[in-house]
């Protein structure tokens, strides 16, 4: 075994046993530090591939502080801790650690949680090595395009996606004339679906005239240089007045500014903008360095005109329309749920283990489904398991499989789940509910790809790929005792988490309007648009069962619906208040409220900007939107929709 193993623990008889332990399977200690100043000290001296960090530490400095460090230096590391209650594992969780061993642990525990970690900065690394090989390649593409400036930025925001996230991508140079505005974006409005934003929208959206802009663009330079943008940035100090009539026209929240000098000299910069908080990490900034000479040709090109090239838009690259096609059954643009999306893209190729988070009724299936459609195994099986619905004494049989005799009623030999899986996907749903038994039982098969027939002692290899979902916090099932800790990091490798309903109300009015077209024409009922009470009610509401609910809802009133009026409520919406959801943060009830109507006024706008304003016809937005047209012009006249808030911008 040749890694290099440095121990951050202050007790000196727990490090001098855990340097007896490593040394005898043959790994290499540097070192023992008892503080984290210490620590830092010995790193400096030479790297390790691993540390070994315990939480309490002596000296002002947690071993959590000391993680961060490490992150940054891309060493791996594991917690150790007497203290496994939930707020410890939250806290160590959110600084991205490959393990967690609780005091007092056997010999056997340790290097069981180094064997994890080792296999999941394996298939990390392996994973970011195709991954970053794939963007190289997309913007050389890119670059090599015929294409015109605007086109190619549209291709350069599809390809970086998954490695940046962002809900608008602004680049501008830096001229010497400050009067010349140079700045052009994109708005992501779907999976892959973005609205280009130039000089004319940018005023017409902010409601500027031109002798307005001229000033805050004499007001934004030279003043910043683009040495003084490189960086993360959650409020507005840093910013140029031109930078903040971008953040406050979208609602941006986090940024990340990227600087660069193309091969003539010119400087450009490239911001990413969410409307989430705190999104950007240092990681971030270490992709764009990575790939900086790579973005500096796309630039140079991007400053280039170039004969024949096309402004289309609504161009999307090929793996975004493949994507588009697997996650056709996923409804929304909310940015959580978008997020969670470009994640499922991220780890779809590979053959890493997914853990998919989130409460019951947000879609954790259909994403499984779609990671599995985009895989390479994408032609195998897809098994699906609900291991919350299966008796314990016939989980093991249902998962592995028995031989004839082994129990009574076992009658003939059968094939479990997971050979039934062979070169496809198995999808083990709700697996917090598994039995610890059988928890252990699963974790020998993800470490050693083998499987026993309940009554045999023969083992069988399986070409498997893991997908589990949960709607338990399994950090607490942890700290409880109900779960394994070896096996939740053996499957937290990639965890992906789907937002509840009541967190993307954006999406309230699609997914609506989904439903009861699909419904109307199953149940052989006409349509008319959804009412405006009825829209009212469910954007007030906080949706405790999620998608299935309003699944439920809208089901149940069109089965109740009768003649060409608009689709009423027709059940009481029972559960938590607005008032009552912690998610919705601290404001009052008219606080929130505004908040939706301004969300839902933002969604109208956009659609109104693909139809170019027209609302009436196929192509219309009434018709986008699965509402009656005078529904449409209600929602907009209450409001306060205006027509140069979507004319004027063209989209995709």
């Amino acid at each position: 075994m040749d890694k290099r193993i440095l121990i951050v623990e202050d007790e000196f008889v727990v490090a001098n046993a855990l340097r007896l332990t490593l040394e005898q399977a043959n790994y290499t200690v540097t070192g023992i530090a008892s503080s984290a100043e210490e620590a830092e000290k010995q790193l400096q001296q030479e790297q390790p591939d691993f540390v070994l960090l315990d939480i309490h530490l002596n000296g002002k400095r947690s071993g959590i502080d000391l993680a961060k460090k490490l992150n940054d230096k891309n060493v791996a590391f594991i917690y150790l801790s007497a203290n496994s209650n939930q707020t410890v594992l939250e806290e160590a969780k959110a600084t991205d650690p490959y393990g967690f061993l609780v005091k007092p642990f056997r010999e056997k525990d340790l290097l069981i949680a180094l064997d994890i970690a080792l296999y999941r900065q394996k298939t990390a690394a392996d994973s970011r090595l195709q991954q970053e090989l794939l963007l190289q390649k997309h913007l050389a593409d890119i670059s090599n395009e015929k294409s015109d400036a605007r086109h190619k930025l549209l291709r350069l925001a599809q390809a970086i996606r998954v490695f940046i996230p962002f809900d608008l991508i602004v680049s501008g140079s830096r001229p010497e004339n400050a009067g010349q505005f140079t700045d052009s974006g994109y708005l992501r409005i779907g999976y892959d679906e973005y609205q280009y934003i130039g000089e004319n929208e940018i005023m017409t959206i902010a409601g500027l005239s031109s002798n307005k802009l001229s000033e805050i663009l004499t007001a934004s330079f030279p003043a910043v240089g683009s040495a003084d943008l490189e960086g993360i940035a959650d409020d507005l100090t840093p910013f140029s007045p031109l930078q903040k009539t971008w953040i406050r026209c979208f609602n941006i929240n986090s940024s990340l500014m990227f600087s660069l000098v193309t091969t003539s000299g010119l400087s450009v910069n490239y911001c990413f903008h969410s409307k989430e908080r705190c999104v950007y990490t240092q990681k971030h900034v270490a992709v764009l360095k990575l790939f900086k000479s790579c973005l500096i040709k796309v630039t140079d090109k991007m400053m280039l005109p170039e004969p024949g090239s096309s402004s289309n838009d609504a161009i999307t690259n090929d793996d975004g329309k493949e994507n588009q096609n697997e996650f056709k059954g996923i409804i929304g643009k909310h940015p959580l749920l978008l997020a969670a999306l470009d994640f499922a893209t991220q780890v779809a190729p590979y053959n890493t283990s997914v853990l998919i988070l989130g409460e019951s009724g947000t879609g954790k299936e259909k994403v499984a489904q779609a990671i599995h459609n985009l895989s390479s195994r994408k032609k195998g099986p897809f098994i699906e398991v609900n291991c919350g619905a299966i008796p314990p004494t016939l989980i093991e049989s249902e998962l592995f499989g028995h031989e004839k005799g082994a129990f009574t009623g076992a009658t003939e030999k059968r094939k479990g789940r997971f050979e039934q899986a062979e070169g496809g996907t198995i999808f083990l749903d709700e697996i917090g509910e598994l039995p610890l038994a059988m928890q252990v039982k699963l974790l020998r098969v993800l470490q050693e790809r083998k499987i026993n027939y309940v009554g045999s002692n023969s083992s069988k290899k399986v070409d498997v790929r893991i997908v589990a979902a949960t709607n338990r916090n399994l950090e607490k099932e942890v700290s409880d005792g109900n779960f394994r800790l070896d096996l939740y990091y053996r499957l937290n490798v990639f965890p992906i988490t789907l937002p509840p309903l009541r967190d993307r109300k954006s999406d309230i009015l699609e997914l609506a309007s989904f439903f009861a077209h699909r419904f109307c024409s199953d149940f052989h009922k006409k349509f008319s648009g959804i009412s405006a009470s009825m829209i009212d009610a469910m954007l007030a509401y906080q949706w405790p069962g999620n998608i299935r609910e309003l699944e439920n809802v809208l089901e149940r009133s069109v089965i109740l619906h009768s003649g060409d009026a608009e689709l009423q409520l027709k059940q009481h919406l029972i559960g938590v208040t607005t008032e009552t959801s912690s998610n919705t943060g601290t404001g009052t009830l008219d606080d929130i409220k505004h908040q939706q109507r301004q969300t839902e006024k933002a969604y109208i706008i956009s659609i109104l900007k693909k139809t170019e304003g027209k609302i009436r016809g196929n192509s219309g937005a009434a018709n986008l939107l699965n509402l009656k047209p005078t529904t449409l012009e209600s929602r907009i006249a209450k409001l306060g929709i205006r027509r140069e808030d979507y004319s004027g911008s063209t989209g995709n």
